[in-house]
């Protein structure tokens, strides 16, 4: 079995970045981590929309995120998600109001976007790291702005990243036949969707239950694979 050295490396990145974060935003006053805030905010905003506007297949990435938003709500997942967060944060005896906040906007931040799936298929079919690598670096980076703002909830985002990443990873060596680029590409466009909403929730513009998209990235396999197959009959 493949040691998925890269989510190992890019956990540990987010790690020591966020640790930079949370010593240096104790120095900030609260006018300039909300001015950051606001940043980051729109940094999300205008990534989402980037990556969302790649897709070919408007239908597909409607209809998952219609099917995969009602599995969402019918399960209550962000709920689950907030209450588990919760629980680690009173077994930390944190005192961050922003812990359950930081720690999911934090792990949709890092595992939703292109890198995420293309750079753990990569390591998982070729072992070809280096994507992973270079992401690596630019979530530590984005971790110390985020930790500075959010605090300790993203530096515990690295273990749901890690585990998430890791399970991409070996999964590609068993379903590489059904992992076309095109697929790839819409799954980051969906992806895109959601880090608009993350965008909007940070901003404080509406409050969006984005973790309860997150069957989405699941249902447009099988979606996208039904329509190819429908185009070609």
């Amino acid at each position: 079995m493949i040691l998925p050295l890269g989510s190992i490396v890019n956990a540990i990145s987010v790690i020591i970045g966020s640790i930079i974060g949370i010593y240096f935003g104790s120095f900030l006053s609260e006018k300039i981590r909300k001015a950051i805030f606001h940043i980051i905010g729109l940094f999300t905003l205008v990534l989402g929309m980037h990556m969302s506007l790649k897709t070919n297949q408007f239908l597909i990435l409607l209809v998952s995120l219609i099917i995969g938003t009602i599995i969402g709500e019918s399960f209550s997942i962000e709920k689950g998600i907030e209450s588990l967060s919760n629980k680690l944060k009173i077994k930390l005896q944190s005192e961050n109001k922003l812990f359950s906040e930081g720690l999911i906007t934090a792990f949709l931040l890092y595992c939703v976007g292109s890198m995420t799936f293309v750079g753990s298929i990569e390591e998982g079919i070729h072992q070809d790291r280096t994507l992973m690598y270079t992401k690596s670096l630019m979530d530590g980076i984005t971790s110390i702005l985020l930790a500075s703002s959010f605090g300790s909830g993203v530096l515990f985002s690295a273990m749901p990243l890690l585990i998430f990443q890791s399970t991409l990873t070996l999964g590609a060596i068993y379903f590489e036949a059904y992992l076309h680029p095109e697929l790839i590409t819409e799954i980051s466009a969906l992806g895109g969707v959601i880090i608009i909403g993350i965008g909007l929730n940070i901003l404080e513009i509406t409050k969006i239950k984005v973790s309860n998209m997150l069957p989405a990235l699941l249902l447009i396999i099988p979606i996208y694979h039904l329509i190819y197959l429908v185009q070609i009959y």
